[in-house]
């Protein structure tokens, strides 16, 4: 069976895109977690990782004695392997914007991860407000997706991205729906229901559920708020 090794599932996004891409194709994988305690050298982290990944990052997948680093990789590795899950448009000029996005995903958007870090059982709405108000780079990734999002919407007709058909492209933008929910980050309404329905499914869902249920804060995640007690 496939093993995933994932970090904790409140604050990493990175895990969450092949975690859910896995669950919600329906494809059998085991779980491996690794805590974050910190990311030095001689963390339990980095220990944890050390003799699976060369970069000492999460996510890992396992297949017997085959070791797949890298988000974006993953993704392409288990789309190959599970032709039948459809993981990918299957028309090739789709597939190549599908392509595009995803990759758009894997390397941009840098003020809206640095300064909204996935955190997923918290409602940080004031610093939300805050980055909204004075960072223009924040302003402009969410204007950006904005814009993907409701081309592709209206091009493919919904509900998800490319059709009714899970791909990819909604597993990559998972975590950027949970980014949107907790800071509160305004968005036009068909871009929140888009949200909403990423979030309802059954593979996001279980990931949300995972996280809320970690109870395990991790101080040096969230140097923007104070411990809730």
């Amino acid at each position: 069976m496939l093993q995933l090794y994932i970090g904790n599932k409140n604050y990493s996004s990175w895990s969450m895109r092949p975690w859910v891409l896995l669950r919600q194709a329906g494809i059998p994988f085991e779980e491996v977690p690794v805590r974050f305690d910190s990311f030095d050298a001689g963390s339990q982290f980095k220990r944890q990782l050390q003799g699976v990944t060369p970069t000492g990052k999460v996510p890992v997948l396992v297949d017997g004695d085959l070791t797949v680093w890298d988000t974006l990789a993953i993704a392409e590795y288990v789309a190959e392997k599970f032709p039948d899950r459809q993981l990918w448009p299957q028309d090739m000029a789709t597939r190549a914007r599908a392509r595009s996005v995803v990759a758009e995903m894997h390397s941009g958007f840098a003020q809206l991860r640095s300064y909204c870090p996935m955190n997923i059982e918290a409602h940080l709405p004031e610093v939300g407000a805050l980055g909204w108000r004075d960072r223009p780079g924040l302003r402009a990734d969410v204007q950006r997706l904005v814009e993907m999002w409701g081309e592709l919407l209206a091009r493919h007709g919904g509900p998800l991205l490319f059709g009714a058909q899970f791909t990819v492209a909604d597993a990559f933008f998972a975590p950027v729906c949970m980014r949107l929910k907790t800071y509160a980050l305004p968005v036009p309404a068909e871009i929140g229901a888009y949200v909403e329905r990423v979030c309802a499914l059954p593979g996001v869902q279980a990931w949300i559920d995972g996280a809320r249920a970690e109870a395990d804060f991790r101080e040096f995640e969230e140097p923007y708020r104070l411990r809730r007690d």
